[in-house]
Order: structure tokens, then sequence, then C-alpha cells
């Protein structure tokens, strides 16, 4: 079976899309391509990519014009099933249907519910551009093959819509961030890995290791650069922040290695409360406790496997107090560490999840 992913918006060596979906699928036997921006790569892990260069700047250009392109290139392939990724593809999806093809759609968020915080979008029109977006989707996903979904919420979500939906939860590679759930001879670090908002908690975070005898561990990229500035104006930001920037999967692994708790503390915000945060159980993976927002969905988890502590997300006192707790109770950490690694080998890994997406498409053929 030939297969063809297509992304207008994500890297060509994406996570999810190609690490954890397309290389599983060259495992288990499948031919597969992917379509994917701005690259010069040809061949990832097996999978043979197709790199389009995106001239257009702006996600209005993008979305009108590149798309074109990826639809050009996809017919060009002639797969038996396509499979995409971006909310700006869905017309693309139903093209490649009106050729007769078999069509997956991949919904990594609740796009409506985003679309509330969006930054970008003016706050007066964020209601009415939701409900309109929610209304264009779900009239397009009736006419596709399958949905498949990043979590239960989604799936609950489009299962009114499409009789073929399946979950298929964006958890960790087994092997890839593990080294050892031992808190002895690890530093006083707390450990955030992921794009950097207020939103996020960037401000609770940095707030809340001020009042800590450690520090924290701070990775990934500023959204908005203006909130950079303003962390970097605070106190704690020279003395208590160590800031690596974007950091490839093997400076992930060394830096959770050395952290001795990993933080997930964004905001009571719609698109927030019921998704699954990879980095929640990357922390897991790697064998170190959870600090989490206390979102019914993440507590349950959480509890049931008391593998951390959950806090009020907007109470830096709290969240101050939870890490100060890591630091002094090295047994009780470890011990958290060790049933967060436990429930990913039993329960949370990529491993059972690739396999839904494997009898997916063998259920499609």
């Amino acid at each position: 079976m030939k297969i063809c992913h297509m992304t207008s918006v994500h890297p060509y060596n994406d996570i999810r899309i190609t690490v954890k979906e397309c290389s599983s699928l060259v495992e288990a036997g499948f031919e597969v391509h992917l379509i994917a921006p701005n690259t010069s790569v040809e061949n990832f892990q097996g999978i043979k990519v197709h790199g389009l260069l995106n001239p257009y700047k702006g996600r209005f250009k993008r979305a009108n014009f590149f798309t074109r392109k990826v639809y050009l290139k996809a017919l060009e392939l002639d797969a038996d099933i396509y499979h995409f990724h971006d909310p700006e593809l869905l017309k693309t999806g139903i093209m490649l249907k009106k050729q007769g093809k078999k069509v997956i759609y991949d919904v990594h968020e609740d796009v409506p519910r985003q679309i509330l915080n969006k930054h970008w979008i003016p706050k007066p029109i964020r209601k009415v551009t939701s409900f309109a977006f929610e209304k264009y989707e779900n009239n397009i996903v009736r006419k596709l093959d399958a949905i498949v979904t990043a979590t239960p919420y989604i799936e609950d979500r489009f299962k009114k819509y499409n009789h073929n939906v399946i979950n298929v939860s964006n958890f960790p590679i087994l092997n890839e961030l593990y080294i050892g759930d031992k808190q002895i001879g690890k530093e006083n670090s707390v450990v955030y890995i992921g794009g950097i908002t207020k939103e996020r908690g960037s401000l609770v975070m940095v707030g809340a290791i001020e009042k800590t005898i450690g520090t924290l561990e701070l990775a990934g990229k500023f959204v908005n650069e203006n909130e950079k500035k303003i962390l970097e104006i605070l106190p704690s930001w020279e003395t208590k922040v160590n800031y690596h920037g974007f950091l490839n999967r093997e400076g992930i692994k060394n830096t959770l290695s050395r952290s001795k708790a990993g933080l997930v503390v964004l905001e009571p915000r719609l698109n927030f409360i019921d998704s699954l945060p990879i980095k929640m159980f990357e922390y897991m993976a790697a064998g170190i406790p959870v600090i989490a927002s206390d979102f019914p969905v993440w507590k349950e988890i959480i509890e049931m496997n008391k593998c951390g502590i959950c806090v009020d997300p907007l109470n830096v006192e709290e969240i101050s107090k939870a890490i100060q707790w890591i630091f002094s109770n090295p047994q009780e950490a470890t011990t958290m560490g060790e049933n967060g690694r436990r429930a990913i080998e039993t329960i949370y890994n990529w491993e059972t999840e690739s396999e839904k997406l494997i009898k997916l498409y063998e259920k499609l053929n």
C-alpha cells in the first residue's frame, strides 16, 4: 500500500507526523511518502520526503496558495491513502476525495477552542470565527474516509460526524527519553520543555522558582518575543533560570536526566483543559515526577498513577511549595518517578498507540 502524509505547516521531522506515525507505518511494511514544506531532505528513516518550497509570508497566503502546491504534488504521487495534518488542508482533502482517493484527517488540536485564544485574531471576532470554522470543519469531516484524533475529547466531538474515528494519542516512544529515575545526585532543578507563553505558565514558573532553593531549566521557543522581554527583567531570570532555547531530542533527554521534576502548569483555558500534553507524558517517560495543573483529566492520570503533584496553575505559592517538596523529599520523589515510568511502559506509550493506526490502514485498504 502506498501512503502519502501531507503537512503544509510542520517540519519534515515532526515528532507526531514523522518520527511516530510515518516511521511506524514504514516498520509495518507500507510505502510511505511525506509532503512537507521547505526541506531538501529526500529520505528520513525509510520515508520518502518530498519538500516543497513555500515562498509565501503569513498564514493567509500559505493557506490559499501553498496548499495548492501540496495538492498538485499529492496527485502526482498517486497514493492509495492520503493522510493530512493541518486544518488548512481540509479543502485539499475534499479535492482528493473528488479524485476518488481515500483520505484521513489527523486532528492534533481542538481548533475551534484554540481560535478563542489566538492573539493574532482580533478579540471581537474570535467567537464568530471559531463558530464558522467549526461548522466548516464538521461539514468536511463527514465526507472523509477516517478521522484520527490526538485526544479522547476530540475523538468524542468528531464521532457525531464520521463513523470511522479513532484516537491515537501522542504518547512517548518507550525507550527514547529514559535514563534513570533516581533523584539522588541530580541537581535541585525542575524543567519545562515546550512552547513558552504566559498561557503555558511562563510567568508563574519563573515566579515560583524564585521562592525555592533550586533552578528552572527552561527549553523551547518563545511564541512572543515581548513575553521574553518581560521575563528577562525579573530578578530571578539571571540567577534562577537556565534558558536553553530550542533543544533537539538528545538535548531534551539530557536536560530531563538532570532534573528532579517536570512542570506543565498551563492556564485553565478551553483548549488546554481536555488536552493530553505530550510534555507531561515525556516527563513520566524520563522517570521524573510531574507537577501539573489540576485539570480533571490530568489529575485523574497523575493521582491514579501516583506520579506527581497537581496544583492550581494560577497560584505561584502552591507551585513553589510543590517544587520545594520534590527537592526536600528525594525518596518519595523517586517513587513518583518510578510510578510514572511504569505507567508509560504499561499504558501511555507510542508502541501501543501505533497498533491502532496500522489497523486503520489495513481496514481502509
